[in-house]
């Protein structure tokens, strides 16, 4: 009999489906996930308890209301009782008199006490919000609006009222600032100069500590993980209605993206990280930012390598973990088999007893993609993943990149905050201001909030992906904070090797045997730069290694000519294509130029470039081997080694070792070989002939002649 899940029974009875799993679990039933299934009998108990709670809520309201609660208030109501007690009233009137007397010379106040008494100190609290503004000398008149409260035109038209006129971005005069604040009921405190901003943390997101009442519910962030070719982009295009795919050179992603869609009027996040095991990097910077793992496993093929790596991956972010077998429409597909293969790498789906949700699905046909939406917003459900909209954004960069007519671009992932339209930010060393924002559709964005993945416009230059994203109060701060970190990397990296360290390291390399494949590597992204770096590092071959000159994003330039032509290094291209000057200079040089679409093509030929360079391995085969039985001394051609080959074959003009008692006596080349006085080329085994080594007579009977020669195999 087929058991109901508890999202189903939930979604019967129009609740959440938390509630139904707390009954549950209250009345002793075995279940651990709202993917859980329940018997007829259990469901009935179920549906007894939750009707049983409903009343119970219900019966006291009437109570409530019938209660003459409201009849005691006429009780309370005659205060001549509190009037009867006057005498002490007036001894806390007369403390609190004092206080207005000291602030406020006027004596009819107190007569306004005994009525106004919770007003006063209500207006004094206002008061008390608006505070000291600080200021300095040279801030411009918006970063002087900002401190003091108040939008840039209304301290414009203040300073024109007053004689002056400035601009947004123009300083703001010193002698005005205390009367222009004082205009607004601010008072200022004028510093010598503008407050020291620390250099925030941008190795890792800080640890948000919010109120519980300032947060609220927000999307999940889900990654999608698997080996290549296991249909994890097909999976994402079917959730989205879209088609990625096709645009994708090969059928493998290249980039990282993020896109969201809606289950149920909740809206998910995605983020499609690449299959191909070179994405590595890309795919950990993905379960950094996400809340919950989906681990695409084709049904007929198992689990794989990357399948391991994605796995390793999510446990390693402590993250939520959602199995979906993909291709169930392929013959051959064996979904217990990979349940099974799961439970190698520790991970137990529910209907081996575990606790990791598996759903069913095949990704061309849509069978089972709303089931697996289903359970992903269930566990966020559950898991109740909240985040503070209020306070100024702050995010991860996911990609990043140098797109033509747009400049450089950012895909960020908010984690905290809400990111607005003008807002200055930084990320790592690079600043910038949001000129525009988009969605994975296009459509421009005025704001978006925690979860929201959105492409951003007005960088100063392209920033590192994985690098965190913050927004700051201004433009200026922005800058200073990137200039700051730039010259912080600056002065962590190693200094420039002296001419006279450079000729020593030219003499060392020159003495080495070591062949170097010297490379410039361009990309189309960041992401891909990065992973193209760590692949091309692991490729090494004894005697030779591969060592990347320099690496950027963008198309090939004149410059990398240049720098390719002192470096002796060729360029290879990854989605860029050269310039029509860097071309045309590339062949007057003679520079080589290599571009790819698909990574594994420009990984693999690059590991042949380096293997073609190398000096080919030299092997020994032994030919045959001769037994001398008699000697033969011969006028001008010296001793003759009557011989039987006893194995091989013996060539005139090959290698040939003298060995007696098991020791090379000699090490040479036959200089003739006779069968029945006539020269041969050959002898075969089985054959008697007469052998001369060249320039060498010392040879006695029982010695064998071991014949060999040398062979190059190309290096692989």
């Amino acid at each position: 009999m087929a058991k109901t899940r508890i999202y189903e029974l939930a979604r019967e009875l129009d609740i959440e489906s938390k509630d139904v799993l707390d009954a549950a679990k209250e009345l002793g039933f075995e279940v651990k996930t709202a993917s859980s299934g329940l018997e007829d009998d259990q469901i009935a108990a179920v549906k007894a308890s939750l009707g049983g709670l409903a009343p119970a809520k219900s019966e006291p309201e009437p109570v409530v209301e019938t209660a003459p609660k409201p009849k005691p208030k006429p009780k309370p109501k005659p205060e001549p009782v509190v009037q009867a007690a006057p005498e002490p009233k007036p001894e806390p009137v007369v403390q609190a008199t004092p206080e207005p007397v000291v602030e406020d010379a006027p004596e009819p106040e107190p007569v306004v006490e005994p009525e106004l008494v919770e007003a006063e100190p209500a207006a004094s609290t206002d008061t008390a919000e608006v505070g000291i503004a600080e200021v300095y000398d040279g801030m411009s008149v918006s970063e002087f609006a900002e401190a003091i409260g108040q939008s840039t035109p209304e301290v414009v038209k203040a300073l024109l009222t007053r004689g002056k006129a400035a601009g947004a971005g123009q300083p703001m005069p010193v002698e005005l600032m205390e009367e222009v604040a004082e205009s607004f009921d601010v008072i200022v405190d004028l510093l010598d100069e503008a407050p020291a901003e620390p250099i925030a943390a941008t190795e890792e997101l800080p640890e948000f500590d919010d109120r519980p009442e300032d947060l609220v519910a927000r999307p999940p962030v889900v990654t999608v993980m698997g080996h290549v070719d296991h249909g994890k982009t097909t999976l994402l295009d079917t959730i989205r209605k879209a088609k990625v795919v096709d645009d994708e050179a090969g059928g493998i992603t290249q980039h990282i993206g993020a896109y969201q869609v809606e289950v149920g009027g909740r809206r998910i996040t995605f983020i499609d990280t690449p299959g191909h095991e070179a994405f590595t990097t890309m795919r950990a910077r993905g379960a950094d930012v996400t809340d919950i793992v989906v681990l695409v496993v084709a049904a007929d093929d198992g689990v794989m390598p990357q399948t391991i790596e994605a796995i390793n991956h999510a446990k390693a972010a402590g993250v939520e973990l959602v199995v979906a077998i993909n291709k169930m429409d392929v013959p051959g597909a064996d979904p217990l088999r990979v349940r099974t293969e799961l439970t190698q790498h520790g991970v137990i789906v529910e209907e081996l007893g575990g606790d990791v949700p598996s759903v069913e699905v095949s990704a061309l046909s849509g069978e089972g993609v709303d089931n697996l939406l289903e359970v992903i917003d269930l566990i966020a459900q559950l898991q109740e993943y909240k985040a503070n909209p209020k306070p100024m954004a702050i995010g991860v960069v996911i990609e990043s990149q140098l797109e033509q007519g747009m400049g450089p671009t950012a895909t960020v992932i908010i984690k905290r905050g809400t990111l607005k339209q003008s807002d200055s930010f930084v990320a790592g060393p690079v600043a910038g201001r949001a000129r525009a924002m988009m969605n994975e559709q296009g459509d421009r964005l005025k704001s978006a909030g925690p979860s929201d993945p959105v492409l951003i416009m007005g960088w100063s230059e392209v920033p590192t992906a994985g690098s965190i994203f913050e927004v700051v109060k201004n433009d200026k701060l922005a800058r200073n904070l990137a200039a700051d970190r730039e010259q912080a990397i600056k002065e962590e990296e190693q200094a420039l090797p002296s001419a006279r360290e450079r000729l020593q390291g030219l003499l060392e390399q020159l003495r080495a045997e070591e062949t170097e494949l010297r490379i410039i590597l361009k990309a189309d992204a960041h992401g891909s730069l990065e992973a193209l770096r760590e692949s091309l590092a692991k490729i090494k071959r004894e005697d030779g290694r591969i060592d990347i000159v320099h690496g950027a994003v963008g198309g090939i330039s004149e410059n990398d000519v240049t720098l390719a032509e002192v470096t002796g290094a060729v360029i290879v291209g990854f989605n860029v294509r050269p310039e029509g000057k860097a071309r045309r200079a590339a062949e007057e040089a003679g520079i080589q130029i290599l571009t790819y679409s698909i990574i594994y093509e420009l990984l693999d030929e690059i590991e042949l470039m380096l293997v073609g360079k190398l000096e080919p391995d030299k092997q020994e085969v032994v030919l045959g081997e001769a037994e001398v039985r008699a000697l033969f001394k011969v006028p001008r051609a010296g001793t003759i080694a009557g011989s039987y080959v006893t194995d091989g074959v013996i060539l005139r003009g090959a290698k040939a070792r003298l060995i007696r008692a098991g020791v090379v006596i000699h090490d040479g080349v036959i200089g003739s070989l006779r069968r029945f006085k006539e020269d041969a080329r050959e002898v075969a085994s089985g054959f008697e002939c007469g052998i001369s080594l060249e320039g060498y007579n010392d040879v006695k009977e029982g010695d064998i002649i071991e014949v060999y020669e040398v062979r190059e195999v190309a290096r692989t």
